[in-house]
């Protein structure tokens, strides 16, 4: 067998496509299957795909791009197939092969590398983006660009997603953000806190809320200034070795903090920090401490409720809520349970459970923005589901599936009725903090 061919196996983790016995357990689950009913578009097909590529049956790579492309990475499918293939790992291992060969044009190439490179990594550039945001607000620039029609010409339908938007935080107010604060009372736990790249720039009034709830429910929390970007977009996108290096660079941040736990308040960047371990199982210096990281690793809902929860909170009057679950936490973290608790702590909700509540909402980090169509068709059918719990109040728990179903709610114009809220923004309200 040639060489090429066990470079191959290597490079697209044939091995563990045997796992696989086509069962199609996984189709039920899978949005991307049901939305375009194709079987090169399901978990089994996409992994024969890559089987069969390992076997020399197909040669030109270029065939496995859509199909790899068109996947959320939900890995809803892992959470439900009875012979456990790791599908998230030969996904991203395909993906890294195929942009290893592939010579993106010129303009693709420079956005990849600015975004992936220099902006996602620094905080300096997303703390730029934050403020800029900021002054796009209180200029009034944003309401000229609405009100003009300005927003519906930007490319991916960014003028959609801009209009669910919360309002940002000024230069002035992030530049005071505490690197600690002190636990209310005695102190259970040494917290330090996940700020996240996209969450901070964009989402830092839930940042800040979910420090003042950690300290609230008896946390020391430390925000480390020198951790950056968790790595989970550049390992979608399949730069693996960016994905690797960041890992390093937060476990060594957060190495300076002794800690019980890592806390984060976003499902997709959760799971990659769950994932340490084994993104760098194979590399003999960062081995063990990666490990050792990812099982610090917590969504804060699982510390909230681990701390007791909250003594005294405000009851509402007879809402109705229901709850967005994201993916990574559900089918990466598997954490499922505490948010739930803590929703059905406050006093006065009717917490009612969506249809299909497991299944994706289409958001899946940018594939909304760069495989709009497809994740809209995955958004309708959610918010059909939605619309008939008679919810007012829909709860998530990843930026990502915020604006989705900001967006959702946008689309449906139910904005008079319905609103979309981080579990974080919620619990503060009830708690009586605010910022």
């Amino acid at each position: 067998m040639s060489e090429t061919i066990e470079q191959l196996r290597k490079e697209f983790q044939y091995d563990k496509t045997k796992q696989c016995v086509q069962c199609g357990y996984c189709l039920p689950v899978c949005p991307t299957y049901l939305s375009m009913g194709k079987e090169t578009h399901s978990p089994r097909g996409r992994i024969n795909l890559v089987k069969m590529v390992g076997e020399g049956k197909i040669t030109d790579l270029s065939v496995l791009e859509e199909p790899l492309d068109l996947c959320l990475g939900c890995r809803a499918c892992e959470t439900a197939c009875p012979t456990g293939v790791e599908y998230g790992t030969i996904l991203e291992s395909a993906r890294a092969a195929l942009v290893k060969r592939k010579k993106f044009s010129l303009p693709v190439r420079l956005v990849r590398n600015t975004m992936l490179k220099k902006v996602f990594p620094s905080r300096g550039m997303m703390n730029f983006t934050g403020n800029s945001y900021w002054l796009y607000e209180k200029t009034g620039l944003q309401k000229i660009m609405r009100k003009t029609g300005a927003m519906k010409k930007l490319p991916f339908h960014l003028g959609e997603f801009e209009a669910t938007m919360s309002s940002g935080v000024s230069p002035k107010k992030r530049s005071q953000f505490e690197t600690f604060v002190k636990a209310k009372g005695k102190r259970k736990y040494t917290i330090a806190f996940f700020t996240g790249c996209i969450m901070d720039a964009m989402f830092r009034k839930i940042n800040e809320l979910s420090v003042q709830l950690l300290a609230e429910a008896g946390c020391d929390v430390y925000v480390v200034k020198k951790q950056t970007c968790c790595g989970a977009l550049h390992a979608h996108a399949g730069e693996m070795d960016d994905s690797k290096n960041l890992a390093k660079q937060n476990i060594a941040a957060f190495e300076d903090i002794e800690a019980d736990y890592v806390v984060n308040n976003a499902g997709g960047c959760g799971a990659m920090l769950n994932e340490y371990g084994h993104l760098l199982k194979d590399d003999s210096e960062w081995a063990e401490k990666a490990e050792i990281f990812s099982s610090k690793s917590k969504d804060i809902s699982q510390i909230l409720v681990a701390c007791g929860g909250f003594r005294s909170l405000k009851p509402r009057e007879n809402e109705r809520v229901t709850y967005q679950r994201s993916c990574h936490m559900t089918n990466v973290q598997k954490v499922t349970k505490e948010p739930v608790q803590l929703l059905n702590s406050i006093p006065g909700i009717e917490l009612v459970e969506m249809k299909d509540a497991n299944m994706c909402c289409g958001s899946a980090g940018i594939y909304n923005i760069v495989n709009y169509d497809e994740s809209i068709k995955i958004l309708d059918e959610k918010m059909k589901h939605m619309k008939a719990t008679k919810a007012t109040v829909i709860i998530t728990t990843n930026p990502g599936c915020l604006i989705q179903m900001k967006l959702g709610i946008e689309r449906e114009n139910l904005s008079s009725t319905v609103k979309a809220l981080h579990l974080i923004e919620y619990l503060a309200e009830a708690v009586g903090i605010s910022n």
